[in-house]
């Protein structure tokens, strides 16, 4: 049923209203004039309201109808929107004109459901996972159990909430045990296919196994890392700075033991007491546009790094996002164990 579908004249009777309230996903009427201004809403529960005050099915609609409902204007964002929703409790807000005409009805679950992107997702998971043995011994670091999955599914699932559906995985140690348990990504709704790297090819040379240049921005990103980062805020990134490649960066702070001491020659010019650097590092995960495919030696080793440094030096557009959401690479014992100790928290 359209939002046309939905409209009523103040005349119509409230049972007949009831049958378009039930019968729309929307649950919700709109009352109007013969000029589709709007005069009213009319829900379920203002039906019910009413039938308590003692009106009857057969009285006009208008005599139960919301007079000044919540509406939005065609110039409101979709943030705002679903702010005036959250403040209000509203499930359904009409959009209307300057003369009050209705335009179309926003829609909660609407709103929040993500739209589904053709941007794809390499997710690279391949890697020994060395230094967490003897876990990986019998398990590739992807599949390791981080909360109550495993940390390649929680990527996964992070991606999917923002709308992105189309997964390659590069897989190289214990290659078929990812597979085994991903699929074609069915049990998710989404298309998983696999680049399988014969020997380790880095970052970025896995890349080169890509059956065909992508179409659109395409994200990378390591199997080994937990988020919140917002993808589609990156994306939007990204594409307002028309860059060639994006490095999502993250701040680290490093103490210096000691305090160090500012010399000219031999003359000491003052002591800094265990000063704190801050360094922006690289955070493993990357947007990068399909042109740059090309750029990639096939069957070669070569690490995004290297990528990066290539563009760099042919001075095509590449830029940092900061990222100031969780994040956590696990590359350690004690890294695996902080995530499990904060993963309820974070991705509960």
């Amino acid at each position: 049923m359209t939002w046309r579908e939905m409209m009523v004249s103040p005349e119509t009777p409230i049972i007949k209203t009831l049958e378009i309230i039930d019968a729309s996903a929307r649950q919700i009427a709109l009352v109007v004039d013969h000029d589709d201004r709007l005069l009213g809403t009319v829900t379920d529960g203002d039906v019910r309201r009413g039938l308590l005050k003692g009106k009857s099915l057969n009285d006009p609609v208008s005599l139960v109808m919301n007079a000044y409902p919540t509406v939005a204007s065609p110039y409101d964002s979709k943030e705002n929107i679903l702010a005036l929703m959250k403040i209000k409790q509203l499930q359904q807000v009409p959009v209307v004109d300057e003369d009050g005409r209705v335009l179309h009805v926003e829609i909660l679950g609407e709103l929040l459901r993500p739209v589904r992107k053709e941007n794809p997702v390499v997710l690279m998971a391949g890697g020994f996972g060395t230094r967490l043995r003897p876990l990986t011994q019998e398990c590739p670091k992807p599949l390791l159990k981080v909360g109550d999955k495993p940390i390649l599914e929680t990527i996964l699932n992070n991606f999917i909430d923002h709308g992105f559906y189309r997964f390659y995985i590069s897989v190289h140690y214990k290659a078929e045990m990812i597979k085994e348990y991903f699929g074609d990504g069915s049990r998710w709704n989404v298309e998983i296919e696999y680049l399988h790297e014969d020997e380790s090819l880095g970052t970025a040379g896995a890349l080169s196994l890509l059956p065909m240049q992508p179409s659109s921005p395409f994200f990378v990103m390591n199997g080994d890392l937990l988020t919140k980062v917002n993808f589609e805020q990156l994306l939007d990134f990204h594409a307002a700075h028309r860059a060639k490649a994006t490095m999502c960066v993250r701040e680290y702070d490093h103490q210096v033991p000691y305090g160090v001491v500012r010399l000219n020659r031999h003359e000491l010019l003052g002591i800094e007491e265990k000063p704190i650097q801050r360094f922006f590092v690289n955070a493993g995960i990357y947007v990068l546009d399909p042109s740059v495919i090309g750029m990639i030696p096939r069957n070669t080793f070569f690490d995004m790094p290297s990528l990066f440094d290539m563009l760099v030096k042919q001075q095509e557009q590449t830029i940092a996002f900061p990222i100031r959401e969780y994040w956590l690479d696990i590359g350690r014992f004690t890294d695996f164990e902080r995530a499990n100790m904060e993963f309820a928290e974070v991705f509960g």
